[in-house]
Parts: C-alpha cells; sequence; structure tokens
C-alpha cells in the first residue's frame, strides 16, 4: 500500500454490483461489463493478499444470475468463470500467499461440470495452504443459506439440544471462514442483496462506493480500507 493502513480488517466481503450498467453506460452488452469485472476482480485478489487481508470473499453470483438471467449472459458468465478461475489456479499468487480457495453455494448443483472440474481442482491444490483465505460465492443466495443451516439444525441435531450461535455457524455453508469484518457494495446503491451473508456480517462495518465494480480499482480499495482504519467498533457497547 502506498498508504500504511495501522488497522487492516481480517475479512473483507465485496458485492461487485455495477457490471452491466457500466456495461450499458459504455455501450456495451451486459457480458462485456462481466469480462471488465473479472479483470478487476484479478486486481483486487492480488492487492489483498499483498496488503495483509487474510480473507476476502467476492460474491460471483447469486441463484437467480445463473437461473434468469438471459441464456446468452450466462453462457458468457461461465466462459469467463472457466478462464478467470483457470489463470488464477495456474498464477503465482495464490501459491506464493499460500490462499486457500473456497467455492461457496450451490455451484455443484448449477454449474457444469467442464468448469466445476476447474473448481474442484483450485479446491484441491489449495486445500492445505492456511495463511489466507480466497472465497468465491457462486449460485449463492444468503437467504437460501440460512433456510438450509435451519433444515440442517432440525435434521442432525437431537431433541431437547440447545441451538446456540456455535451450532448455527457450524451448520452454514460459510461454517469455516470467520466473520466478515468489512462489507463493501459497489454500484451506486446503498442497499444488501438476498440476505447475502447475514450471519457473518452481523457486526461487519460497511461500505458503499458509488462507483460500478470494474472502475472500483485498487486506489478505490485502499480508500475503502483507509476509511474502516478511521472507524471505531464497538460491537453494541
Amino acid at each position: 500500500m502506498s498508504n500504511q493502513i495501522t488497522s487492516i480488517p481480517k475479512h473483507v466481503a465485496i458485492i461487485p454490483d455495477g457490471n452491466r450498467r457500466w456495461a450499458k453506460n459504455n455501450g456495451l452488452k451486459p457480458w462485456e461489463g462481466h469480462e471488465e469485472g473479472a479483470k478487476n476482480t484479478e486486481k483486487l485478489v492480488r492487492f489483498a493478499l499483498e496488503n495483509g487481508i487474510d480473507c476476502i470473499t467476492f460474491w460471483g453470483s447469486s441463484l437467480d444470475n445463473l437461473t434468469k438471467r438471459p441464456l446468452r449472459e450466462r453462457q458468457a458468465l461461465l466462459d469467463i468463470y472457466s478462464r478467470y478461475f483457470e489463470k488464477l489456479i495456474g498464477g503465482k499468487e495464490i501459491h506464493e500467499q499460500e490462499a486457500r480457495i473456497n467455492i461457496i453455494g450451490r455451484w455443484e448443483e448449477q454449474l457444469p461440470e467442464s468448469l466445476k472440474k476447474i473448481l474442484k481442482e483450485g479446491i484441491e491444490k489449495t486445500k492445505n495452504y492456511k495463511k489466507k483465505i480466497l472465497n468465491f460465492m457462486l449460485a449463492y443466495d444468503g437467504d437460501d443459506e440460512m433456510i438450509r443451516a435451519i433444515q440442517n439444525i432440525i435434521d442432525n441435531c437431537e431433541k431437547g439440544m440447545e441451538i446456540t450461535a456455535e451450532v448455527v455457524k457450524e451448520n452454514l455453508m460459510t461454517k469455516d471462514i470467520p466473520a466478515v469484518d468489512y462489507l463493501i457494495r459497489t454500484g451506486g446503491e446503498p442497499h444488501l442483496s438476498a440476505g447475502f451473508m447475514m450471519w457473518d456480517t452481523a457486526d461487519a462495518q460497511l461500505y458503499f462506493s458509488e462507483k460500478m465494480y470494474p472502475d472500483f480499482g485498487t486506489s478505490e480499495f485502499q480508500e475503502a480500507l483507509e476509511e474502516y482504519a478511521r472507524r471505531q467498533r464497538r460491537f453494541g457497547v
């Protein structure tokens, strides 16, 4: 970082909103916006891994993104995923930084076999890394995650068992990653979507950028981190 930041969030989650609007504003097709978003994600991943963020999460797609958007856009999105993850796994950054890749969501139900093979390769090759965590939410909805967690608890817990915060966490898709410290949403619309990581963002600081995601580069990311360092997390105290 060009300016040393004294307080770095351990876990940053990013909702990368605005790819399609960026494309429309630039006279491009929606999938061209997703392509630019993927290029930007490469830069942000590298920046995060090199600047002290232990865990970073990107929301790649919701269930609706993969089921309700036009076929041409969905096909392009899957192609982008395939190329991006092949490049990520074959690159040096995640291995030098010992970053474990997690894919979270219903991706095994929704994605084609060819793409699932690539993702599983990334998970396998990085499964023993312990220094950093790199999460991608694919075919993920927070509402769906909570419903599934509740159903798991009903199905697997003994009658009369106390349901604690720890029990809930153990039944989430995100059970193996820490709570979010800092949630960043791009795209100029200050709201959350589909219950995104609702359990894990309960105490998170929120940051909303006016920039569309393809324009939210490393300098904007640093500005967001500097803003985090100026805040004081009180946790209700």
